[in-house]
């Protein structure tokens, strides 16, 4: 096997994570996501999958184009149209990695490839050959690398599993990925899976030995920590461990897991159990804002009680862990808060600050916008300085979500009125510009105000959808804290995330509304922009 040094950390939330359930990204948050994943400090970012639709093509494409010092990677099936589409979204990127897959367990073999053990042999060779030759050809000299996952690695047979990974890495792949696809192996299971690898496949020392983990079970950073101890360099993950079905492997698990441990995980790096050098080469003072810009753009919801990066975890409501925190933080935090980047909330600007120092701050938390954006965010901070005595970061952080990061809108939330109480009719009037620039005003009779204030866009915007989900979190404390929405609507079996953040929680719930029905507007107006991968479904690592 490779020697490697470190763990290479493979990022897979624009990919996998996308995956999940209502979680679809527009190129522009794909391409905001994947700066932020390189300010973290990850090695590789797999961008998407190219064949899957022009939309995805177009997000790896320009990632490819924009970011550097990072390996761009693409997914694609052992097929050569998605072979030869995924080559030419990374033809620009800096440093391209082609991911090719294929099924090896006999029940996918069977049911879902209806492939011989022969076939899947033959795909594996020809794949990752055509790989290698279509960058060679169109990259030349320019840094690219291959790598091969069996798919349902943890359920194949392993004899024929080997004999399938030393095709690969014969055929020119130089990362062999071990995918727990389903999440159904123990961390001892998978663990022996990596060592009779590394014990079985003969040229496995000719490449690095990556693991997939799925979260089924609960077991996905276990499970992948269990494989470095026994020689994977390389473990695939996701932020706030989204993806399909229960989700991946958390990356935030997974580096500070390294980073607490580290005197228990050196010697498995052959280092003395002392030594201070890192390994990752995460950022982990990024891992907070990171979360955060995930949740968001997905609409995916931390859980509070999520490991590192939920609400809850490093707050302390019992007397003995309060009194026990107050005599030494060790007692019951086993790391600092601001170790990911989570800092004390302080007064940072009010009313009468200036443009400039309101562009230096969003950049101090990461927030790097055009001139447009930022007046817009700047418009919009003024009238919440206004309201609020105290403006803080995670004010600023929600208007830049809010404001800076709205679709093409052809609709425009131009007014929200309401009635409501125990003893009347809950009542909205809501004024609206459409695309022709008129301006439609109506009213709507609902069980509470916000389902008022649906019914009234409804009636003006006619864009049939089923609302699946909504939630409301509180931005920062008191009460005049920002409220922040979130909304899922279903069209056509599509799933589309509205976003919206007010003082007012009415205005921020009509404001996410409106994103959402944008969203779906543009899909409808623009299908070809829509992800269509019924004839892939099923078949992704």
């Amino acid at each position: 096997m490779k020697h490697v040094e470190r763990l290479i950390v493979f990022d897979t939330t624009l990919r996998d994570g996308e995956q999940s359930p209502g979680a679809t990204l527009n190129t522009q948050e794909k391409l905001e996501i994947a700066r932020q994943l390189a300010r973290l400090g990850v090695d590789v970012i797999e961008a998407g999958f190219p064949y899957a639709s022009p939309g995805d093509f177009e997000a790896v494409q320009l990632i490819a184009r924009e970011l550097k010092g990072v390996t761009i990677c693409g997914l694609a099936r052992t097929l050569p149209q998605d072979i030869d589409r995924c080559a030419e979204a990374l033809q620009d990127a800096e440093r391209a990695r082609i991911h090719t897959f294929i099924a090896t367990s006999d029940l996918h073999m069977q049911y879902k490839l209806r492939k011989s053990r022969e076939d899947v042999l033959a795909s594996t060779q020809e794949a990752v050959t055509h790989a290698c030759n279509k960058l060679r050809e169109l990259r030349g000299d320019r840094f690219w690398e291959v790598e091969f996952s069996p798919e349902d690695a943890g359920r194949s047979d392993e004899a024929f599993l080997f004999q399938v990974i030393e095709t690969a890495i014969r055929a020119g792949a130089t990362t062999i990925n071990i995918p727990d696809t389903v999440g159904y192996t123990t961390p001892s299971e998978f663990g022996g899976l990596i060592r009779r690898i590394r014990e079985h496949v003969p040229n496995i020392d000719q490449a690095i030995i990556s693991v997939h983990c799925h979260n089924d079970l609960g077991l996905a950073a276990a499970n992948s920590l269990e494989a470095v101890k026994n020689g994977a360099r390389q473990v695939e993950c996701t932020i706030n461990g989204i993806g399909e079905r229960a989700g991946n492997c958390s990356l935030e698990e997974i580096v500070m897991t390294l980073f607490v441990r580290r005197p228990y995980f050196n010697p498995y790096f052959g280092r003395p159990a002392e030594s201070e050098e890192p390994l990752t080469q995460i950022k982990t003072t990024e891992i907070y804002r990171t979360s955060r810009l995930v949740s968001t753009h997905t609409g995916m919801l931390v859980q509070p009680n999520k490991a590192i990066v939920g609400a809850n975890a490093f707050a302390h409501e019992s007397g003995i862990h309060q009194d026990g925190v107050l005599k030494n933080k060790r007692t019951y935090e086993i790391m600092d808060a601001e170790s990911i980047g989570l800092a004390e909330n302080h007064l940072v600007l009010g009313k009468l600050s200036g443009r400039n120092a309101f562009r230096s701050r969003l950049q101090e938390l990461g927030f790097f916008l055009n001139e447009t954006d930022l007046n817009r965010a700047f418009l919009r901070f003024k009238d919440l300085a206004d309201k609020k005595k105290h403006v803080t970061d995670w004010d600023l952080e929600a208007i830049v979500n809010d404001e800076a990061r709205q679709v093409l809108e052809a609709y425009q939330l131009l007014q929200v009125q309401v009635s409501c109480g125990d003893q009347g009719l809950p009542t909205a009037t809501v004024k609206i510009l459409v695309p022709q620039g008129e301006e439609l005003v109506d009213a709507a009779v609902g069980t509470g105000p916000v389902d008022a204030v649906y019914k009234a866009i409804n009636r003006m915007i006619q864009l049939p959808n089923e609302l699946i989900e909504f939630s409301v979190q509180s931005v920062t404390e008191g009460i005049d804290a920002l409220g922040k929405v979130t909304i899922r609507l279903r069209h056509g079996g599509k799933t589309f995330t509205g976003h919206g953040a007010n003082t007012d929680i009415i205005v921020a719930s009509a404001r996410a509304y409106i994103n959402a029905l944008n969203k779906l507007h543009n899909a409808l107006s623009h299908p070809e922009i829509m992800t269509n991968q019924e004839e892939i479904a099923g078949q992704k690592v």
